[in-house]
């Protein structure tokens, strides 16, 4: 059986007379725990399309060499395919808390998991790469639910007046992790070295977690408790299943490697079918559950528009850390009013945004919501869609001119980013509340990893299309990309009357939805 008998047990298992900007003490530990998780993320996220294809003829003339020198197609697959497997692990995470060790120890596992991820990053090689790229996506896949229950966990119950104050607070540390990471790690990396670079990502995931070790004394005794505890038998023959799974694939994977035929899509293509095979899965078991009532099987009806707009969503979006992440290494100026930077301090423009805009949104939907003029939830996610397909509209045109070799201002993808930002403030932030409020009773725990599973799935389709020969970097496929995601939200919103009929009446809108998490504001 494993344990975590070797984790430190929390001293006292109560909360201090202390507070954290009126709110329970242990709100700071978390606070600071998802900030430095964030910062080691979006660092090594601003440098991976970056480090892939230095030193190869896809790089920026100039750029600093020592990386692996793929091709642009590969660094927008690997980088795509990475984003999807970061959140494939959530509803594990969420498995382990409950079944296995609580939702502290899984924090700290995670924590170890991700720090040697980065080390190994810091490895030159492409064995380290892979492996290390490994391990940061299950560390954070198990770390990210987590927390956020461990946040709920602090307030007495759902009524507590501070609760949603406190989720706020929280977000603003994600997000402040978010920003300063571009800036920090991303100069570090993109201008003296790759590896130190991964290794900052380390440190910073390091000091978080010591903080969260030394802060759980802050934390009630709610997060050692593990819900529904696996029984010794059954744990045993989960592991003995998953053994043999995974020999059979080592197995495989060993033949073709001393067969001659490996190659790397043999590792990225059977990954991204996974990635849209296990939700597509995961929602058609819930949805033929004959144990729902009719009631649960239509607002299941009602999620699967829902849970499909998100996924195109994120497509596009998220190819704002590889597409546009790559275009604005190769063919912006570097400089704006004459002050040069790293194009990898680009990628600080949403967290900067969603701080300026989130609690402007936040207000907007609750001044809507007292003149009973809110949009529906279905309506917010057709804008949502809409805007990020403008977003990739306007891309279209620095794409032109950079294509007649005028390098452009970086201005462009900054307002690019605020579109992208302001669709996001109209669909992520409800997301999650949407997932949890229409989820049947069953499956209530799963609520969280089955919307993280809609990036998984945008991502997947995104690496998968370029494995299949799709060049994403080229200026008509953005542009067809633009055109079907504005196409798909005008679909939604037409179809909104019969989307929302399927939906409780207290999902017209959500005037209750919050600032979201940077990038995945479903955190």
């Amino acid at each position: 059986m494993i344990t975590t008998d070797w984790l430190p047990a929390p001293k006292g298992g109560g909360t201090s007379g202390k507070t954290f900007f009126g709110h329970p003490r242990g709100l700071a530990t978390l606070f600071l725990t998802e900030m430095w998780e964030r910062f080691s993320f979006y660092g090594m996220r601003a440098l991976l399309p970056l480090y892939l294809i230095s030193g190869g003829p896809a790089a920026a003339a100039g750029s600093q060499g020592h990386g692996l020198a793929m091709s642009g197609s590969t660094t927008l697959a690997i980088t795509s395919l990475y984003m999807a497997m970061v959140y494939l692990p959530c509803m594990a995470g969420g498995w382990l808390a409950d079944r296995l060790w609580g939702p502290r120890r899984t924090v700290i596992v995670a924590g170890c998991v991700i720090i040697a991820g980065h080390l190994l990053l810091a490895v030159p090689g492409l064995p380290p790469f892979f492996g290390g790229l490994a391990l940061v996506a299950v560390g954070s896949g198990l770390l990210k639910p987590n927390v956020s229950t461990m946040v709920g966990h602090l307030y007495d119950g759902p009524g507590d007046p501070r609760r949603d104050g406190g989720f706020t607070v929280f977000y603003m540390g994600i997000n402040l992790g978010a920003l300063l990471a571009p800036l920090v790690i991303g100069t570090i990396g993109q201008q003296y070295s790759w590896h130190l670079g991964f290794a900052l990502a380390a440190v910073g995931m390091a000091l978080g977690l010591a903080q969260f070790v030394l802060g759980t004394r802050h934390l009630r005794g709610l997060d050692d408790v593990v819900p529904e505890p696996l029984e010794r038998g059954r744990l045993a023959s989960i592991a003995r299943t998953f053994g043999l799974w995974l020999g059979a694939v080592a197995i495989c994977y060993a033949a073709l490697v001393l067969s001659g035929h490996y190659t790397l899509k043999w590792a990225l293509v059977p990954l991204g079918v996974a990635g849209v095979a296990i939700p597509v899965g995961v929602l058609l078991r819930i949805r033929r559950d004959r144990e729902l009532d009719a009631g649960e099987r239509s607002r299941m009806s009602s999620y699967v528009w829902l849970f499909a707009a998100a996924a195109v969503f994120w497509m596009v979006y998220d190819q704002g850390a590889s597409t546009m992440a790559v275009f604005g290494a190769n063919s912006t100026t570097g400089h704006v009013l004459g002050s040069a930077f790293p194009s990898s301090w680009l990628q600080s423009a949403n967290p900067v945004f969603i701080m300026l805009l989130g609690p402007v949104f936040a207000w907007g939907w609750l001044r809507l919501a007292r003149c009973r003029r809110e949009p529906t939830t279905t309506v917010k996610f057709a804008l949502g869609l809409g805007l990020v397909g403008v977003s990739f509209l306007v891309f279209v045109v620095p794409m032109a001119i950079a294509s007649e070799g005028i390098k452009v201002s970086p201005l462009w993808l900054v307002s690019i980013y605020l579109i992208q930002t302001v669709g996001e403030l109209c669909l992520s932030p409800v997301g999650l509340s949407v997932t949890t409020k229409m989820a049947p009773l069953k499956y209530a725990s799963q609520t969280m990893g089955i919307w993280f599973l809609a990036v998984t799935a945008g991502d997947s389709v995104a690496s998968l299309l370029v494995l299949s020969g799709v060049d994403l970097s080229t200026t008509p496929v953005v542009a067809v990309e633009g055109c079907l995601a504005v196409l798909a939200g005008l679909a939604l919103f037409l179809r909104r009357r019969r989307v929302d009929s399927w939906q409780p009446s207290a999902l017209g809108g959500t005037a209750a939805a919050r600032a979201p998490v940077h990038g995945e504001s479903q955190a």
